[in-house]
């Protein structure tokens, strides 16, 4: 092996979290309006949490803020609509 096998600052699970918001945060979004209520609900919660610890590495210089960043407004607003709606109808 030519390559060292040593762990490096980049190699670290927190690069995954912004990805992960994003896709969370656009199933969340895009749920609202296809109905499937139950799911934007709980990938809302992961987008928002995943995305909040993303932008937290992102400022430590692991990981990227833009997706991160972008991935916890998209849960937001899956997340929150979701919650509106339910609470419109009360």
């Amino acid at each position: 092996m030519t390559r060292s096998t040593t762990p490096m600052e980049t190699d670290t699970p927190a690069t995954a979290l912004g990805p992960t918001a994003l896709v969370l945060g656009v199933f969340s979004a895009v749920g609202t309006w296809a109905f499937l209520v139950p799911w934007t609900v709980i990938a809302g919660g992961l987008a928002i949490t995943f995305g909040a610890m993303g932008m937290h590495y992102a400022r430590r210089g692991t990981g990227r803020m833009w997706t991160a960043t972008a991935g916890t407004v998209l849960g937001a607003v899956g997340f929150f609509g979701t919650a509106t709606l339910f609470w419109s109808l009360w």
